[in-house]
Order: C-alpha cells, then structure tokens, then sequence
C-alpha cells in the first residue's frame, strides 16, 4: 500500500521556520517532521511514500537525495573513483517526490500525483501533524465500511486553560490547563484511507480537498470517520513546533510507535559508471 503525503504548502503560521524551508522539513528531534510520519506509517508496514511537493521542494528533494550517504559509513578511494559502503543505516523505503506546483491546493496536488499512484486503496495525510493513530486498524476499519473515504476523526488538543466562570460572580470554581478532548468536537485530522475512485472528485488545482471533493463524498455517504482518541498533535505554530520538541526531548514523544532499530547492515561498493542494487544515485566523479 501507497501513502501520500501532503509537504507542498507555505507554511504561514510557522513562518520563523518555513521562511527558509517548507514546513515538513521543519525538524522535531534533528529530523524533519516528515521523517516522523513516515516513521509512523512504516511502522504499521506501508513504506511505499509518494510526496506532493510544492513551496521549496527541491530541498525534500535534496535531503533524500543524500539520505542514504548521511545514514551509512563510506570509504571513498578518491584516486579508484570508489565508494564502499560498510554499513547502511537508511530504511528500506521507496520514495516518489512529485513537483506538484507552488501555488496548487490540497486536492489539485493529490490530483497530480494520480500517475504515480498504483490503482490500489491508498492513504493520504498532511505532512504537518503526528499521531499514535493505529494505521493499520484504520484501513481495516475502512473495508469493513465499505465507503470510498476514510478520514481519521480526532478532537483537538486543549491550547488554553479553560474554567468554569458564572455570571453573577468573578469566583472560578473549576479549571483545567490545557484540556485534552474531553467534550471538543471531532475534527479531520488527516490520516485517510482512500480508494482511487476519490481522484475523480477533484477538478483542477485550485480545489482543496477539504471543501469540494470531501463535501461531495459526504453528500454521497462516500465518507465515514474512524475515530482516535489517542495522541494527535498538529505543527501549525512555531509553538507547536516547541511543544513537540520538548515531548521529543523528554522520551515523552507519544507518536513515537516505532523501535529505534537500524536498518539491516550491508557491504557493497560502487565505483566508475557501475550501479548496485542497494546502492544509492550517487557516483563520486
């Protein structure tokens, strides 16, 4: 199974960070946020990634281009034009990274990558936000409904302190920081679960995917919501990004689901014009 992922945005509320790079590569812990979902996703066996691109994608472009040789032990034998690799630390994914246009919405960049999709249920989430959501349950959940969308429903995290304050008197008789849930209402919080026939909801570029296509669905009850009531945290706000940093450093980082696990170890080498399998696009010249 495929998941897509949305990484082609600007990034407005985060702009201390995505002024210089998009929002997915906005790090948490030394590594891009996209990474995480990623983690997430391969977690629960879908390591087939297809990236809608957008805002400064050549630099998602760039950071997978060199991730294989930032995450393994190399020899270079400069004077043999030789590279050895002794061990690989990289995860066994396939990446598909599609310019989908900086100006795109949300369902037009989806409707772009429909070539690099293989006709088969898929997922989609934004490449912002980290749950404990379990991914797998969610697609069996999807089947079992028997609906063209599933949307993975969540309530969202409590920002500010709420209190229980009555008119005739200025006494808080009940508060709580920072509420989690509780009686909030269920909003979208990505993670879908999709069949191919969802592409032809979409129109042009200029349809978001959350107006159109998904008000469609749901008037087609095309639509249903497998609900989380785990962890669920979005990173629209430089203060969300804070947040997740601090629950990152702590080992209190509740998206966490995978085990630090390196990928199996190789030896292989790659020299002049030759190309191994296994081995990254990169030749020393």
């Amino acid at each position: 199974m495929q998941a897509v992922i949305l990484a082609g945005g600007y990034g407005t509320r985060i702009s201390e960070e995505s002024g210089v790079r998009p929002k997915p590569m906005v790090e948490v812990g030394g590594k891009p946020i996209l990474w995480h979902i990623m983690k997430i996703y391969a977690h629960h066996g879908i390591t087939d990634f297809v990236v809608c691109c957008g805002y400064k994608g050549h630099l998602i472009k760039q950071y997978f281009a060199d991730y294989f040789l930032h995450n393994a032990d190399v020899t270079f034998r400069l004077d043999r034009n030789e590279m050895t690799v002794h061990r690989n630390r990289a995860e066994p994914w396939t990446v598909t990274l599609v310019d989908t246009g900086e100006e795109t919405m949300t369902g037009g960049r989806l409707r772009r990558v429909r070539d690099y999709l293989d006709g088969n249920t898929f997922c989609l989430t934004y490449g912002d936000g980290v749950s404990d959501v379990n991914v797998r349950e969610s697609i069996a959940y999807h089947r079992q409904q028997g609906a063209l969308a599933t949307l993975t429903a969540v309530r969202p995290p409590g920002r500010f302190g709420v209190f229980n304050l009555t008119e005739d008197s200025s006494l808080i008789s009940n508060f709580t920081e920072k509420p989690e849930g509780g009686e909030s209402p269920w909003i979208n919080g990505g993670f879908f679960v999709l069949e191919p026939q969802v592409l032809d909801y979409i129109e042009t570029d200029a349809t978001v995917w959350e107006k159109g296509p998904l008000e469609q669905l749901a008037a087609d009850n095309q639509l249903v919501a497998y609900r989380h009531t785990g962890f669920w945290q979005p990173m629209d706000t430089l203060r969300d990004r804070n947040l997740l940093e601090e629950m990152w450093a702590a080992g209190k980082a509740k998206w966490k689901v995978w085990n630090d696990q390196s990928a199996t170890s190789h030896v292989a080498s790659t020299s002049g014009h030759e190309h191994y399998v296994g081995q990254p696009p990169l030749l020393i010249k």
